[in-house]
């Protein structure tokens, strides 16, 4: 992934160096093993059910309180997120600290919950996702059984209506080509990524990266934050985990729109080439059955059966299964995939939008802020 050059710490105001200079935790508690981070900002439709699949996992052996602590982190909500995660026992609500300028809320927020933060180690989960029994315990044992300091699952994805099961499996697709889990594993490979949705990370390692202070102003914390880890050799381990976890990520078709406006270019440095192709697709998939039925239609009754009609019509069979076969990579259901050509002219116009909103405008909105891209 590039990288910019990471800003010398004498370059900053003295306010922002003392507040990037403090502890970035308490002493580590002992027994405490792990330190669950739920950021939240307006999530009243989700947090319920996140916090909910996360304090079920409290169990004898696993206490919550005892063997580990969750912390939501409410950041400015306006809604009744706050209400809903206090109302659940042994879970701690807290604020943030005042957002400073050059930091993004999320990364301000999980700053500050590492800052109390008890664990030997830091599981950042985002209020949209849905856990699975146990996957805590078995996210630190997996860490711990190849080495890492830091492991990230892709949950499954929840889709709903047309358009967000047509388009999520198209850029979960292109996801999965641009960052192969297998290369991204590798030490030796730059390639980086991680997802913040689950993003579990060793005390050691997140002070080793320089936590979140070290990505404050990245709209992508999450994949710069991995990109700094590989980086500073702590072990980075990233795979699809269905199961351990599941998201919904969008709950409307406007905030999809939104989101991945802010998301394409910066995922993809060659977004418009990505478009290019993409129209390619449009006119293999619809042009060519269009060409062979003219053909069929003007000259089948004067030349023999094997003619350029046929050609094209073999010709759209074999790029029909390279489309396929490419967007079942996204993981998503068969029928998603299925629908996913539907989207296609959704995703180039979204690839030109965040292409000219970070490139031209320099500018991305999310959830009523606004940050330089």
């Amino acid at each position: 992934m590039p990288s910019s050059d990471e800003t010398q710490p004498e370059l900053l105001p003295e306010s922002e160096r003392a507040r990037i200079a403090e502890p970035a935790h308490p002493a580590v508690v002992e027994g405490i093993e792990l330190t669950v981070i739920v950021p939240a900002r307006n999530e009243e439709d989700c947090v319920g059910a996140c916090i909910r699949t996360l304090v079920e996992q409290s169990e004898e052996i696993f206490m919550l309180g005892r063997e580990w602590e969750l912390l939501v982190v409410d950041d400015g909500s306006t809604d009744d997120t706050r209400k809903i995660a206090s109302d659940f026992p042994g879970v701690t609500v807290m604020d943030p600290v005042k957002l400073e300028k050059g930091w993004t809320g999320k990364a301000n927020a999980c700053w500050s919950a590492a800052r109390r933060a008890r664990g030997r180690w830091l599981l950042f989960t985002d209020a949209d996702t849905i856990h699975e029994p146990g996957d805590l315990r078995r996210a630190i044992h997996e860490a711990e059984k190849y080495s890492v300091g830091v492991l990230s699952y892709s949950p499954r994805q929840l889709v709903s209506g047309l358009w967000q099961r047509a388009l999520m499996p198209l850029i979960f697709c292109e996801l999965a080509l641009a960052y192969p889990p297998e290369k991204v594993s590798n030490p030796e490979l730059r390639i980086a990524a991680a997802n913040g949705q689950f993003l579990l990370v060793s005390r050691e390692a997140y002070d080793t990266v320089g936590g979140h202070a070290a990505v404050k102003g990245d709209v992508l914390e999450d994949v710069r934050f991995a990109y700094l880890a590989k980086r500073r050799k702590v072990g980075v381990r990233f795979r699809y985990a269905a199961d351990a976890l599941s998201a919904r990520m969008y709950r409307t078709t406007s905030a999809m729109i939104e989101g991945w406006t802010k998301n394409l270019a910066l995922l993809f440095g060659n977004c418009l080439i990505l478009a290019a192709w993409r129209v390619l697709d449009i006119f293999l998939l619809v042009g060519l059955p269009l060409l062979a039925w003219i053909y069929w239609s003007y000259w089948i009754q004067q030349v023999p059966w094997v003619t350029a009609g046929w050609l094209l019509a073999v010709v759209w069979l074999r790029n029909l299964w390279r489309f396929y076969g490419r967007v079942a990579k996204s993981n998503f259901p068969a029928f998603d995939c299925f629908l996913s050509p539907l989207a296609l002219p959704l995703l180039i116009v979204l690839l030109y939008r965040s292409w000219f909103q970070t490139k031209v405008l320099r500018r991305v909105s999310w959830k009523g802020r606004s940050y330089p891209a």
